[in-house]
């Protein structure tokens, strides 16, 4: 789990309007929001049932279709 220490920037009234972090907590936020994302893929496709192919034979379509263009 990532411990934040952000800072805020607030408007005159003293209201919170933003937040700045570290680029390295940046970095590793959008890591484990791509990871999340992947998982959540993950976890679609599996529900959906349809027939999946071997990785090697998906590279290989991949690769014939952009020769093809």
């Amino acid at each position: 789990m990532l411990t934040l220490h952000p800072q805020y920037i607030t408007d005159k009234a003293g209201k919170k309007i933003s937040v700045v972090i570290p680029m390295k907590d940046f970095k590793a936020i959008m890591e484990e929001l791509e990871e999340l994302e992947d998982i959540k893929r993950y976890d679609e496709a599996k529900k959906s049932n349809e027939p999946s192919i071997p990785i090697d034979e998906a590279f290989k379509m991949i690769d014939a279709k952009r020769n093809n263009k």
